[in-house]
């Protein structure tokens, strides 16, 4: 098997820092890999498997002889790099949302979709954070029964918003423990002791962009019918890593919770909690530095026909981000795409 040379851009960023630690997790068989970043941040030194790198300053010709690129370092960085990293002959696999919605662009979770992969053009997109843990629920249940709606509401963590955000949770916390003022920067509200319903700014329809991305991507990745009814709630949290979302599924078949916890358990990337007497359910601080979905609460809808209500949580920063960024590398590799 080909190894290839790989580049992280955006390494020194919440994330991309992630994302290395992973690619070590993983044992990615790689020949050569250099960490890249904006001009702030060069300079910096990393450690990785016993060695001293230079993080170095992204510029096109820094992706001459790179196979793939891993890329966190926002949209607009994504937007300018990706043109060159495939003139290059390299393939980008990026977190930002700036081409996942794109018709020629792979939307892609590992264990999910993969043979979405073989259709790239040297760009592959991973999903939004919230959405990537709800598909390696969803896909296995619409196997077995077809969804036919879904309604989702996510507690989302606010590392999802970058280090300035966990920053901030920790400092207006301490402030608000001590009775001082604090001026908020990264969210519109106070984000201690409070839940902000809102994340993104708002469409046009009243859902914000996040909400709308869990709505598109997952039609685009389960590749279900544009006329099926998704809705989603998005709010953010006082959790430092770690989104919750409680699910409620209608199916076109009939499955039973005992079915569902059954389907969960022998899935790929999952971990089931549930058993609610014993107080025995999945919490963000489960999730916090693994790599599975965590999967309770399964219980009959009682508003839906043929209806499951659950709850699952996952560390937002690896299978929301840097986690099925590496698996897709994998992947890419093992399937000789590159």
């Amino acid at each position: 098997m080909k190894k290839p040379n790989i580049a992280i851009l955006g390494a020194t960023g919440v994330v991309g820092r992630e994302i290395t630690k992973i690619v070590d997790e993983l044992k990615i068989d790689f020949n050569e890999i250099k960490f890249l970043s904006s001009a702030k941040s060069a300079g910096k030194k990393l450690e990785f498997q016993g060695k001293t790198y230079t993080v170095e300053e992204a510029k096109p010709e820094s992706f001459d002889g790179i196979n793939i690129v891993l890329a966190s370092a926002g949209g607009s960085t994504s937007q300018q790099f990706a043109p060159e990293i495939v003139k290059r002959g390299g393939v980008i696999v990026d977190n930002s949302s700036a081409f996942r919605m794109e018709k020629d662009v792979p939307l892609v979770i590992a264990g999910v979709n993969d043979e979405d992969l073989k259709k790239h053009k040297g760009i592959i997109a991973n999903p939004n954070c919230s959405t990537s843990q709800l598909m390696l629920i969803l896909k296995p249940l619409h196997e077995k029964a077809k969804i036919k709606r879904l309604i989702v509401s996510t507690y989302q963590a606010v590392s999802g918003a970058g280090l300035a955000a966990i920053n901030e949770l920790r400092d207006d916390t301490k402030a608000n423990l001590s009775g001082e003022n604090f001026e908020n920067k990264c969210f519109k509200k106070p984000i201690s002791f409070n839940v902000i319903p809102q994340i993104d700014v708002f469409c046009e329809n009243g859902y914000t962009k996040e909400e709308m991305k869990v709505v598109n991507e997952t039609k685009k990745i389960l590749h279900l019918p544009q006329d099926l009814p998704i809705s989603c709630t998005a709010a953010r949290v006082p959790v430092f890593n770690g989104h919750s979302e409680a699910v409620d599924i209608e199916f076109e078949h009939e499955i039973t919770p005992d079915e569902v916890r059954e389907i969960l358990s022998n899935s790929f990337g999952i971990k089931v909690i549930d058993n609610p007497e014993n107080f025995e359910y999945p919490t963000t601080r489960d999730a916090s530095g693994v790599n599975p979905v965590f999967a309770g609460r399964i219980r009959k809808n009682l508003a839906f026909k043929n209806g499951i209500s659950l709850w699952c949580v996952a560390d937002n920063l690896r299978i929301g981000a840097a986690l099925n960024t590496v698996r897709i590398c994998q992947k890419v590799i093992e399937m000789g795409l590159f």
